[in-house]
């Protein structure tokens, strides 16, 4: 059973940092490449950042461009989300996407 958990999200100011997780499950992971998605409210799920199988190539929303840095373990079929510097247009549920499967989401919220 394909399974994806993310993890990670919280409160955090202006400015302030956040690392999320997506552990994978029920898959050959290091075959895959991985997406992170957000979703705040009213607004459609955005693509906010991709990797490749090897972790070799990665591409990023204009948005996030320069504060938002994705990676990937394959060891630990595990993919990251580190996000600095960040505003309050951040806010949303941010969802892992792998294997045609997505996660539950975890809940990102940036406030003063």
């Amino acid at each position: 059973q394909v399974q994806l958990a993310e993890s990670g999200g919280g409160l955090v100011q202006p400015g302030g940092s956040l690392r999320l997780s997506c552990v994978c499950s029920g898959f050959t992971f290091s075959l895959y490449s991985i997406k992170w998605y957000r979703q705040a409210p009213g607004k459609q799920r955005e693509l906010v950042a991709s990797i490749s199988r090897s972790g070799s190539s990665t591409n990023y929303a204009d948005s996030v461009k320069g504060r938002f840095t994705i990676s990937r373990d394959n060891a630990k079929n595990t993919v990251y989300l580190q996000m600095n510097s960040l505003k309050f247009e951040d806010t949303a549920v941010y969802y892992c996407l792998g294997a045609a499967t997505w996660g539950q989401g975890t809940q990102v919220t940036v406030y003063s």
